[in-house]
């Protein structure tokens, strides 16, 4: 079987390099890493009592590990708006715990910047926040702020279809 059902020919994965994140209907300015999606199922080992020696083995509890954007520091307040939601200095009653779940779209695209790619991301929350990094007078270094977002599973996006490259 082809590797790339619409390109036959195409023989080289895609590159990790060309990518965007969504938070709802909004791009995510200045984006530059997104962590890993990955997904563990734990085992259950059952023992039958005729078989006492060996076990079966069950699939158990399937947990989803938290996703990490880094981004440019900006002026652009999204981030800290939005762990704010979840914890505020000015205490519980600052809180707001109405709108603080968000689905996210990380969207992976071919070199020709055709959209080849998307995983939804659904219910995430800000578990981490750092607003700023290291500050260094001597350093020539972007600054980056980095988010942890916990999530409740992720899905590709069926409708993203291979593109048919030129």
């Amino acid at each position: 079987m082809a590797k790339f059902s619409a390109n036959p020919q195409r023989v080289d994965p895609y590159r990790n390099f060309k990518f965007r994140v969504k938070i709802g209907t909004r791009y995510v300015a200045g984006l530059n890493k997104c962590s890993s999606l990955k997904k563990t199922t734990e085992k259950v080992d059952w023992y039958e009592s005729g078989n006492p020696s060996t076990p079966f083995r069950l699939p158990g509890k399937t947990s989803y590990d938290a996703i990490t954007l880094t981004a440019g520091v900006t002026h652009d307040t999204e981030f800290e708006e939005w762990a704010n939601q979840v914890n505020n200095f000015q205490g519980d009653a600052a809180m707001s715990l109405k709108n603080f779940r968000r689905n996210l779209t990380i969207e992976v695209y071919n070199e020709a910047g055709q959209l080849a790619i998307a995983y939804q991301v659904f219910r995430c929350w800000v578990s981490e926040y750092q607003a700023l990094p290291e500050l260094d007078a001597g350093g020539n270094a972007v600054m980056l702020q980095t988010i942890k977002l916990e999530n409740e599973g992720w899905q590709r996006d069926p409708a993203v279809r291979e593109p048919t490259e030129a």
